[in-house]
């Protein structure tokens, strides 16, 4: 059992919780408790660290699965959360390629979020993503890290069921849909209302960040602006919520018809 917190892994298990950079170098991030533990591909799995407590708890799930014991007083220096669950593991990173995407479906249809910050959007885009029937979700490089604690935590396991990929090369990315056939619509407040599209044709919808929107540059690539219609003397919608909308358009126009 490792009862220190200066232990050579636990101290790494810590720099993968807080640094991006450790993330990206190592090629892996740490998942929290059960419920995302029990989430993730086995093959995915590098290391487990879990309390004599939950081992009790859990032991008929757990056989498959080697792991080390660690006292709850590493576990609490270890946990995003307030109350710790018991159990982390280091989990290595996937890659999919924009080119997988697209020769996955059809017809497929893609989210391209541009400098989304906030965790909870990311997550909630990434599950909704997956109950819409969204082929896959692309983040520019500015997004906030799909990595980190908070995101994955939000994501409810969803991030390991729906593609993404993070593109390096924003420009190109787009210049790659457009010329695979896909038509590029951007959330925008000067678009056209949304629902007076046909979406079931190979589509993606751009997202912009939660206070600015799209940047002008980004919206001036898109092949038609739309928005989502509002009464009231609400501006805008939270942008997890405005894909959403969107998101389930395309489904309800695949499944019952434009």
């Amino acid at each position: 059992m490792i009862t220190s917190t200066s232990n050579t892994r636990i101290k790494n298990v810590r720099q993968l919780l807080k640094s991006a950079a450790a993330r990206k170098a190592q090629k892996s991030f740490v998942v929290e408790g059960p419920r995302m533990f029990f989430e993730v591909p086995p093959g995915m799995i590098r290391e487990v660290y879990l309390t004599e407590d939950f081992e009790a708890n859990h032991l008929e799930r757990l056989r498959p699965y080697r792991y080390e014991l660690i006292s709850d007083g590493v576990c609490r220096s270890l946990s995003d959360t307030r109350t710790p669950q018991g159990i982390l593991a280091v989990v290595g990173m996937t890659g999919h390629s924009l080119e997988e995407l697209l020769q996955s479906e059809d017809s497929p249809a893609f989210v391209i979020l541009e400098h989304i910050q906030d965790p909870g959007n990311i997550g909630t885009i990434l599950r909704t993503a997956e109950a819409a029937g969204i082929t896959g979700i692309i983040l520019s490089r500015d997004c906030a890290d799909i990595y980190s604690p908070k995101v994955i935590r939000s994501t409810m396991g969803a991030v390991f069921r729906i593609p993404f990929l993070v593109a390096d090369d924003f420009d190109e990315m787009i210049s790659k849909l457009k010329d695979a056939g896909v038509t590029l619509f951007g959330a925008h407040l000067s678009g056209e209302i949304y629902y007076a599209y046909d979406y079931r044709k190979p589509c993606a919808f751009l997202i912009g960040n939660e206070g600015n929107g799209l940047r002008p540059r980004t919206a001036a690539l898109a092949d038609e602006l739309v928005r989502i219609p509002m009464e009231g003397q609400t501006e805008s919608l939270n942008a997890g919520v405005a894909a959403s909308l969107i998101m389930y358009e395309v489904l309800r126009q695949r499944k019952w018809g434009a």
